[in-house]
């Protein structure tokens, strides 16, 4: 039975003893209500103190975000302009000061060797599987590769909260049981958080200022506060400590908000500035002109940065979609990380995180085992062994895997480097020399020889397709052609599709053009052979995936509309 709670929050004895800070009005003014249907043990997380606390975040951080996220889309249609992207010029004097160093891992225990971090949404399934893994670090994942039904939202707050108190289960339909490894939290992998991206909303919780109109809350802050409100304090007393992964930055001044998000919270609930760390994503192409100044911004919550490559790829097609044949990239699948562009990249991130005394965590490759097919298991051993070989020799500390059987496979090249070694942040990478113009060479990949192909065209769309139908039935991470999907694959191959399109690009097998009628045949021919099990939303997915790639506007991301019109409100979307 569920039920729905519309209305305001009242105000609770925890919101006046929250501690204050500066000019910080310790009580709410604003309130969080929840519009979303409750079910079992939803009153458990969606606490009054806890939408207390949501609301604190809410009155303080609501409209800066806004505005940053205005400031994002200006410069977004600069670069698209023609504008490039470049290192600041008023923030060089923090870039030239060799003195400052972030907090690293010092004083949070689990975050010492990451050499090899598991990824994964926060089902119960997943959870357990992940903290079971012999990963050393989970990345418990509400972005990317979780689909944001309110389900999911809140029962993969649930799924934490029980695995942090080490009393988690779960039974399958089939019957199968899962339980953890261990109660103490020490035994498992550190946790590491990652919530949504400050682009997007919650709309099953409402936030009223105290003079300002009802409006959705950020999704940011309320994965966030729910997490932190209830589980810092138990995490710290088990031994591990408030971990986060901050996805989608694209400016330092987005940084900012996160560690004073971070200095409020920590207050509110009396617990000492510096405990948190977080391990930014360096995931967007703006972001990769002020790694030093994020680094900086975050520097006593800062734990490192990862190599976010997949949304990277999408960021740089996103920058660079209206400024023609020269800035289109080929297939997929021949855009690797040996690619000059993306070398530098990642050169510049670990050469920045070790001069200021970071992590510096690999990206994901997308390849995955199939334990029922040997070969594909065998060449998915061989690109991620490759893959994971190149990282460590190039200063990574850690990287990630997105399945189970590869762990020891990572494991065995960041052990081949670092030894016994916890990392090997004290590696100072002063061969690296990286600037604007290794950055931006992004035409060097089709000097290379290669090419957009048919081949590569008609996988874009089936590809966005079937991911974006698997994300609308509340599964965020689908495994297709032996590759492992999230959002971020789904935006490459659309907006790549969109690229394409407004170019005019031209498939190298075949010499045609790419223009809307041919993608809308490929669309066809795609929906016919895909299968309709109970419950598809294959023609939502179309729907969607003709709306980001074949529109004349290029939308920012998929996942903002498909989650108003598709998500919120379905069968799925409900617990």
């Amino acid at each position: 039975m569920t039920s729905t709670i519309d209305t305001p929050t009242p105000r609770t004895a925890t919101a006046q003893m929250v501690a204050t800070s500066g000019a910080f009005d310790v009580v709410p003014r604003g309130t969080v209500r929840v519009t979303g249907a409750l079910g079992e043990r939803y009153d458990e997380i969606l606490t009054p103190e806890a939408l207390d606390f949501l609301a604190l975040l809410h009155d303080r951080f609501g409209a800066r975000r806004h505005r940053l996220l205005a400031e994002r889309e200006q410069r977004r249609e600069e670069i698209s302009s023609g504008v490039d992207p470049d290192f600041r010029a008023a923030t060089r004097p923090v870039r030239d000061d060799p003195a400052w160093r972030v907090a690293g891992s010092a004083g949070a225990p689990g975050l010492e060797d990451r050499r090899v971090e598991i990824t994964g949404p926060t089902d119960p399934k997943m959870t357990i599987n992940a903290l079971n893994s012999g990963a050393r670090v989970w990345l418990a994942d509400a972005e990317d590769a979780s689909s944001p039904t309110w389900r999911n939202v809140v029962e993969g707050q649930l799924a934490l909260h029980d695995a942090i108190r080490g009393t988690l289960e779960h039974t399958s339909a089939a019957g199968k049981h899962y339980t953890l490894r261990s109660s103490h939290l020490t035994d498992l992998p550190t946790i590491v958080f990652r919530p949504r991206g400050w682009h997007l909303v919650e709309k099953h919780l409402r936030y009223t200022g105290a003079d300002g109109p009802t409006r959705c809350t950020s999704g940011a802050l309320v994965d966030f506060g729910l997490y932190f409100f209830h589980n810092a304090a138990e995490l710290i007393a088990r031994g591990r400590g408030p971990y986060f992964y901050l996805p989608k930055l694209e400016s330092y001044r987005e940084a900012r908000l996160w560690n004073e998000v971070f200095e409020v919270a920590q207050d509110a609930l009396g617990i000492p500035r510096g405990t948190i760390r977080a391990t930014v994503l360096i995931e967007t192409l703006p972001a990769a002109f002020e790694m030093e100044e994020i680094l900086h911004e975050l520097r006593a919550h800062c734990a490192g940065l990862n190599a976010g490559r997949w949304d990277y790829l999408f960021s740089v097609i996103k920058c660079f979609r209206s400024r023609g044949e020269s800035y289109v990239l080929p297939d997929r699948a021949q855009v690797t990380m040996t690619a000059p562009f993306m070398r530098a990249y990642t050169d510049l991130l670990v050469a920045t995180c070790h001069r200021r005394g970071a992590h510096a965590i690999g990206g994901m490759s997308a390849f995955i085992p199939d334990r029922r097919d040997p070969e594909v298991t065998r060449r998915a051993f061989e690109k991620v062994s490759t893959d994971k070989r190149r990282e460590a020799r190039d200063g990574f500390d850690g990287s990630w895997v997105a399945h189970p059987d590869l762990i020891p496979v990572a494991r065995a090249e960041f052990d081949a480097v670092l030894g016994a070694a916890p990392n090997q942040v004290t590696r100072l990478r002063d061969d690296v020399r990286v600037g604007r113009n290794e950055l931006l060479d992004i035409a060097s990949v089709r000097r290379s020889g290669a090419t957009v192909t048919s081949g590569g065209l008609r996988a874009n769309v089936s590809v966005a397709i079937r991911y974006i139908d698997s994300w609308l039935r509340g599964t965020g991470a689908a495994a297709l052609d032996s590759l492992m999907e999230d959002a971020a694959t789904a935006e490459i191959s659309r907006s790549q599709v969109w690229q394409w399109v407004a170019a005019g690009t031209r498939t190298a097998d075949d010499g045609r053009t790419v223009t809307r009628d041919r993608v809308e045949a490929l669309i066809l021919d795609v929906l016919a052979d895909l299968p309709r099990p109970h419950g598809h939303r294959v023609d939502d997915a179309a729907a969607v995936f003709r709306a980001v790639a074949l529109s004349d506007d290029f939308p920012s991301f998929l996942t903002v509309g498909a989650y108003s019109q598709f998500l919120v409100g379905s069968a799925v979307d409900q617990p």
